[in-house]
């Protein structure tokens, strides 16, 4: 396999200890998705190594992951990947404690061919297996490089996580026993139709942006009046921490059938994706202003329900901390938005890396460890679950 189509996360400071003060290094595997992931995570606070695989120029082509794609790309790239991993950390696989592995939630082929190969490395190398819940991941990305860097947020939290796939609200409360951190969750709410990542890729689908879509929206917003276009706030009947964002969506279509004007340079754009013009620089030459207002005001109104709700949350919940964590945090007006308004209420607003944001086996490693010094572990029947609840 050609290592030019992996990602390595280089935004971390990978701390090389000799192997006698490396203690419970874990070996975090995540195969969700679309990215094929390894990690090395000493102490369940320090990396030692983070690759990804990258599956988005497999996908691109139609808009979205392709689910019997992801499946044979993870069995192309798990074991280069997890072998990069080791090397780049450092030490042999004989040393690893624990191999961590995403169970669910996420698309069924693709969590098995992660499950499968822990299994079998675990079995092979005589070490436990620890099954992790993918969303429970995304929480302990934002605690390990808050850890790492000395901070300790404040639990109980409530935590949005926030992606393609996923769109819910935890409260996140902490014990501990036996020198152990006992983490438990309990929902509040989540999306009701479209995560908030899906309808960033639709609305760019919609306006021939390319895919993924979030990060280019997110770059041409800044180039519009996120006032120019009003939608309407979602009124949410029963749990008033609920999301839904396909009326959002919707109403984007429905702007552009009223106004088809702009369907020439949508045309244009179109034209260029296929030639290979995918930077948000070559996208804008080609969007008028009426565009880029749109544009601007649909992420406003995402951002907005994002934050209104998941403070309201807080404030209810009677927490001083908020974790955002999972693709879409990576955003950068969600980000300046939460830091601006979570600092008016005095609460505490924490994010991962965008190298964290996304998909990644680090925070598995770390979630896993959590759970490897409480003495969990899985047996060989260990299956995935693609719909694994985590409260």
């Amino acid at each position: 396999m050609s290592y030019a189509t992996i990602r390595f996360l280089d935004a971390f400071e990978r701390q090389r200890d000799s192997l006698s003060t490396q203690h419970d290094l874990i070996l975090g595997i995540e195969s969700s998705c679309d990215e094929t992931a390894a990690a090395i995570v000493a102490g369940g606070r320090r990396i030692l190594s983070s690759v990804v695989a990258s599956q988005v120029d497999v996908h691109r082509k139609y808009g979205g992951v392709v689910p019997e794609l992801a499946s044979r790309e993870h069995l192309r790239q798990i074991v280069p990947v997890v072998r990069e991993a080791i090397e780049r950390a450092g030490v042999a696989m004989a040393d690893v404690d624990a191999i961590a592995v995403t169970r669910g939630p996420g698309l069924i082929g693709s969590l098995l061919v992660g499950v499968t190969y822990g299994k079998v490395l675990a079995l092979s190398l005589g070490k436990p297996l620890i099954a992790v819940n993918h969303l429970e991941g995304h929480v302990h990305a934002v605690l390990l490089e808050a850890h790492a860097a000395g901070r300790s947020p404040r639990l109980p939290a409530v935590c949005l996580i926030v992606s393609g796939g996923h769109t819910i609200l935890y409260c996140v409360e902490s014990q501990s026993a036996n020198g152990a951190a006992h983490f438990s969750y309990t929902r509040i709410g989540g999306t009701r139709d479209d995560a908030a990542g899906e309808a960033y890729d639709k609305v760019a689908k919609m306006l021939a942006l390319g895919y993924p879509g979030g990060p280019v929206i997110d770059k041409l917003a800044a180039h519009g009046n996120a006032r120019a276009v009003r939608f309407g706030e979602p009124k949410m009947k029963g749990n008033p921490y609920d999301f839904s964002f396909s009326g959002i969506k919707t109403a984007v279509l429905y702007y552009l059938r009223r106004n088809p004007q702009l369907q020439p340079e949508i045309d244009a754009r179109q034209q260029a994706l296929r030639r290979g013009e995918r930077s948000a620089d070559a996208l804008r030459a080609l969007s008028s202003p009426t565009t880029l207002d749109l544009i601007a005001s649909f992420q406003r109104a995402v951002v907005d329900d994002l934050v209104s709700r998941t403070l309201a949350a807080t404030e209810q919940h009677a927490a001083r901390t908020v974790l955002v964590s999972g693709g879409v945090a990576a955003n950068s007006e969600l980000r300046r938005a939460f830091e601006a308004e979570a600092g008016k209420r005095g609460i505490e607003v924490y994010f991962p890396s965008r190298a964290l944001s996304t998909d990644n086996a680090a925070m598995i490693a770390a979630a896993g460890y959590a759970r490897f010094i409480s003495g969990e572990k899985e047996e060989s029947t260990l299956n995935a679950e693609a719909n694994l609840p985590l409260a």
